[in-house]
């Protein structure tokens, strides 16, 4: 066991010191090495039990919980649950109290923990110096008026309502080009006009749509615009004749027109969609998008039934992840392909049959060998040009393909021809074609949220990013280097 004391005088009053430390979901304001912080399950920050999930700057991601917090003593404690560090039964104590006849504050925290072998002196550094000391260093330059309190620029401030709208922070695509090409910029958001609500939104998704709009490969965003389908958030005004959404509602979309990389906006209410009390705003604005198209590609591209093989590409993706899941659950047999070892080992664990590590393996026939030369029924094929051929050489006859993406870029020309060789059907659907109208949406959120509710699937913690750093975001899913989904946090 470890356990690592530090105290220091700050020179403030202890109100003061307090009412800026108890905030538990406020280190991304003054920690140099915190870049963003949410509470999860959209619960106060100070209520005991809340969880802060957060993203360091290196990349690195920690989620601790609220054990207790005393306004009577000035003192709150924590655990932590999850970290990059191998940090087991960590508990930290903080206590503020009044340095006696002065105007000062004493500031003392406690922590213990369990380190692997030979991490011992590793973890203590990191813990008591880059965690701790860095932590006390920021708070006492900002108190001490050094450092503006509402931290780096690197965080975005939130919407501040003014007379003639909202000021709020946007992602705007500068022109066609690669992440680069994203910059951060105050804008306002006016007033909402009829059947429109301004959504002050708390969670943006991520999508690969989101990558070809700003490549240039889909036009539905022109330079300067803003990219984002997807977002959750919580209505701060409506406009005249809205009777379907309120003030105070928690809502979410997965819609065009473009334009959810912001901290607020401005959209038509007849498609936004009420957010059930299960489902928290970052999983909401992690799955509509993803979840809305796994059901249609499920139930209306080609309807899976009991006793089908499936063959599932990405398989540890997005919507790759819930494709599975859902599969499953209708009574097929899912192979998922991934890219690595990682990814493979996350296939199995959503209950993929079998997967194929496509690196390593002839896709077409490793699907032959499983299949005992018969081939699938089905293809969901979100790949694109890698992945085309071997798709339809995995293909049973009267087989069907669904080619519903091109992360690896555009399958170029293909003779129809090729085609009779198994009779195969060849779908590629549009996302908007099932989901445009008020009546679609329902249709297919309805079918989300039951499969959600009854544990077909699973809303799986996102990977959180801050909102200006979108780029970043980019290179990661352009660069296959994660698994699941990506949310921006205002």
């Amino acid at each position: 066991m470890v356990e690592i004391r530090r105290s220091i005088v700050v020179d403030a009053p202890l109100a003061e010191v307090w009412a800026l430390l108890r905030d538990f979901n406020g280190h991304d304001r003054w920690h140099p090495i915190v870049v963003s912080s949410a509470i999860d399950d959209n619960i106060d920050a100070d209520q005991v039990g809340a969880v802060r999930s957060f993203q360091l700057a290196d990349g690195g991601r920690i989620r601790e919980q609220l054990l207790a917090l005393s306004d009577v003593t000035s003192s709150f404690s924590y655990c932590i649950l999850e970290a990059p560090a191998a940090l087991r039964n960590y508990v930290a104590h903080v206590r503020f109290r009044p340095v006696t006849e002065t105007n000062a504050c004493l500031w003392e925290w406690s922590a213990s923990f369990d380190p692997l072998p030979g991490e011992r002196e590793r973890l203590k550094r990191f813990v008591g110096q880059d965690v701790i000391a860095a932590g006390f260093r920021a708070v006492c330059a900002i108190l001490a008026g050094e450092v503006n309190r509402t931290g780096p620029a690197r965080k975005p401030a939130q919407p501040v309502s003014t007379a003639s709208g909202f000021e709020a922070t946007a992602i705007i695509l500068t022109r066609y080009g690669g992440p680069e090409v994203l910059a951060a910029q105050n804008v306002l958001v006016a007033k909402p006009g009829a059947g429109e609500a301004r959504i002050r939104q708390t969670a943006i998704g991520v999508n690969f749509i989101d990558i070809y709009c700003r490549r240039g490969s889909f036009d539905m965003v022109t330079p300067p615009g803003v990219l984002g389908m997807e977002a959750a958030g919580i209505i701060e005004s409506v406009g005249p004749g809205v009777t379907n959404v309120a003030p105070g509602d928690r809502v979410g979309y997965a819609c065009a027109p473009p334009g959810a990389y912001t901290s607020a906006r401005i959209l038509r209410t007849d498609l936004l969609v009420k957010l059930p009390d299960f489902l928290s705003d970052e999983a909401a604005a992690s799955l509509l998008l993803k979840g809305m198209t796994a059901g249609f590609l499920l139930h209306d591209v080609y309807a899976v039934q009991p006793g089908d093989i499936v063959l599932v590409h990405a398989a540890a993706g997005g919507v790759g992840q819930l494709l599975c899941r859902w599969a499953k659950a209708l009574g097929a047999t899912v192979i998922g392909s991934a890219s690595s070892q990682a990814k493979a080992e996350q296939a199995r664990r959503l209950g993929c049959d079998h997967v194929i590590i496509s690196s390593r393996e002839d896709i077409a026939g490793a699907v032959s060998r499983l299949t005992d030369g018969r081939g699938v029924q089905v293809v969901y094929d979100a790949v694109g040009k890698d992945t085309f051929v071997a798709s339809l050489s995995s293909l049973a006859p009267r087989g069907h393909l669904v080619s519903f993406g091109q992360a690896s870029g555009d399958v170029g020309d293909y003779s129809i021809d090729k085609l009779a060789h198994r009779s195969v059907t060849l779908s590629r659907p549009n996302y908007s074609h099932y989901t445009d109208t008020s009546t679609k949406v329902k249709r297919q959120t309805e079918r989300l949220f039951a499969a959600l509710k009854s544990g077909i699937l699973v809303a799986e913690r996102p990977r959180s990013y801050a909102l200006t750093e979108a780029g970043a975001a980019h290179r990661d899913l352009e660069g296959r280097e994660t698994m699941g989904a990506l949310v921006l946090i205002p």
